[in-house]
């Protein structure tokens, strides 16, 4: 049981070898130029995701404003309807103060790592 179990580690150990030595050749390989391959580093390109999905949510938070203030022109001085409205318009507007704060949190954290 020992001789398979020191034959597994042995044989482990060489295939970390040969991938460290593939991951040295694969930045002078041809066909990254080709498939337009990004080098940029990864903490960037999370936060040009994280940047992306911020600028979404806050597009959606003030299309739930507008939405809402046209819930309250078209609401004809129904009082129920005019609630409803305003409680979009008023979560709108919380949700849109929670994407500038998530994006400020975000800002000061990469200023802060990268």
């Amino acid at each position: 049981m020992s001789i398979v179990l020191a034959a597994i580690f042995v044989f482990s150990m060489m295939s970390t070898v040969v991938l460290a030595d593939l991951a040295d050749d694969i930045s002078n390989d041809p066909y990254i130029d080709t498939m337009n391959l990004s080098e940029e580093d990864p903490k960037v390109a999370l936060t040009n995701i994280v940047n992306s999905l911020l600028a979404f949510l806050g597009i959606l938070a003030v299309a739930v404003v507008l939405v809402g203030g046209f819930k309250w022109m078209t609401s004809g001085g129904s009082e129920e309807k005019v609630t409803s409205a305003r409680q979009m318009i008023v979560a709108g507007i919380i949700g849109l103060a929670i994407v500038l704060a998530a994006f400020a949190i975000v800002k000061f954290v990469v200023d802060a790592v990268v």
